[in-house]
């Protein structure tokens, strides 16, 4: 079955198509800057990789051009519409609703829309993505794979925030986690990679990227995350400055005079590595900047590792000891100077790094000294396998 994996950004839109049985990569794309007038369509595999600078003028045009790209012209990776059997759509938000993925209707698309004022930045786009398909490729089954559905495991003393309890049961304010797909995808293959079966394995996974969170995972169930009601709780990130004083924000208001808007943009996207260091939301800048003597720089680099730490020994507590830490995400899986100071110290813990192994790149592998108790990997993440899986699943079963 080849499966379209559609992830659908405000102004963008990322594909990929895959065979799911061999897990082979037919084609690969995104177009970017959609609605603004340089927008451009980036596509094709390895050397036969196009940039083709085109307006696009909203989501609409851009999966027109996406289908054109993989039905005709120099990259094409199929020879009709027809080959392609379904669609598997990010959405971040699935909220209460949805603990696993689910075929995409007319109640589904009505859920979603719901839920956006839970992930107001990610929600509508993925809904701008899933008409658009709807509307060129008609007939072609679709599914939706939520972002929140791994942590839907956690039980209500970890979902729970301490306030009071009518604003769950009214608004829902409880931690739902974002990055699921991704800790779904790495804490699996880690428990193949330690030849432990999924259901006994313990494992604390880190996607340390722009965005990041820490999870638990515990005998194949998410047990606890760092992300909470929206993506901005949790570790430091790229501009995110993640948990904090909550009483910072009404002072930081007054103090600024700024509205809920204002304050929220503070946090989301002034924060973080950019609004520590002053330089950018780029851990390989911010770390030049540092290796040049810039203290604010290295202040950052700092903070950030902390952070990482003070979760790797809250889960280690909560799941009484781990079998694996996998790091993952454009961070996790490139930054040795980062793994290195996230886990230094921790020897005491089992926790042994290999600083050889730690300063090689590329693919799955150990960093851990072969002696340590708990051992350490980098797992490249791949959550369009995940969702083209779940995809596959799902319109499987609508034929039988």
């Amino acid at each position: 079955m080849n499966v379209l994996v559609i992830n659908a950004g405000s102004s963008s839109l990322k594909y990929q198509l895959m065979n799911v049985e061999t897990q082979e990569i037919l084609a690969i794309g995104i177009c970017e800057k959609v609605g603004s007038g340089d927008s451009f369509h980036k596509y094709g595999l390895g050397d036969a990789e196009r940039l083709d600078e085109t307006p696009l003028k909203d989501h609409d045009e851009a999966m027109a051009l996406v289908i054109e790209a993989l039905v005709d012209g120099p990259a094409k990776a199929v020879g009709s519409l027809s080959e392609i059997d379904a669609v598997g759509h990010r959405v971040v938000q699935g909220g209460q609703h949805y603990p696993v993925s689910t075929v995409i209707d007319e109640e589904a698309i009505e859920k979603i829309t719901e839920l956006s004022v839970l992930a107001p930045l990610h929600n509508p786009p993925a809904l701008m993505g899933i008409h658009a398909c709807r509307k060129h490729m008609p007939g072609v089954p679709m599914v939706a794979v939520f972002d929140t559905s791994f942590f839907q495991t956690l039980e209500p003393k970890a979902y729970m925030y301490p306030l009071p309890y009518e604003l769950y049961e009214k608004h829902g304010v409880r931690k739902y986690g974002m990055h699921g797909t991704s800790h779904r995808y790495v804490s699996e293959r880690a428990a193949d990679v330690l030849g432990i079966p999924y259901g006994k394995a313990r494992v604390i996974t880190l996607h340390l990227g722009n965005g990041c969170s820490a999870s638990a995972v515990k005998e194949g169930i998410a047990v606890d995350t760092s992300m909470g009601l929206t993506p901005l709780d949790g570790l430091m990130m790229g501009t995110r400055c993640g948990a904090i004083d909550p009483a910072i924000v009404p002072f930081v208001m007054e103090c600024e005079g700024l509205d809920t808007n204002g304050v929220n943009n503070l946090m989301n996207k002034k924060s973080g590595l950019l609004g520590i260091s002053g330089v950018s939301n780029d851990l390989r800048s911010v770390q030049e900047a540092a290796e040049a003597g810039n203290g604010r720089a290295a202040l950052a680099i700092d903070m950030y590792a902390k952070a990482v730490k003070k979760y790797v020994g809250i889960y280690l507590a909560v799941m009484g000891g781990a079998d694996g830490i996998v790091f993952t995400a454009g961070i996790g899986e490139n930054s040795a100077m980062m793994r290195e100071k996230i886990l230094e110290g921790l020897e005491g813990l089992g926790i042994v790094l290999d600083a050889g192994k730690n300063a090689l790149r590329g693919g799955e592998r150990f960093i851990s000294a072969d002696d340590s108790p708990v051992k350490v990997m980098v797992i490249p993440t791949n959550e369009e396998y995940m969702i083209a899986r779940d995809t596959f699943d799902l319109v499987s079963a609508l034929s039988k």
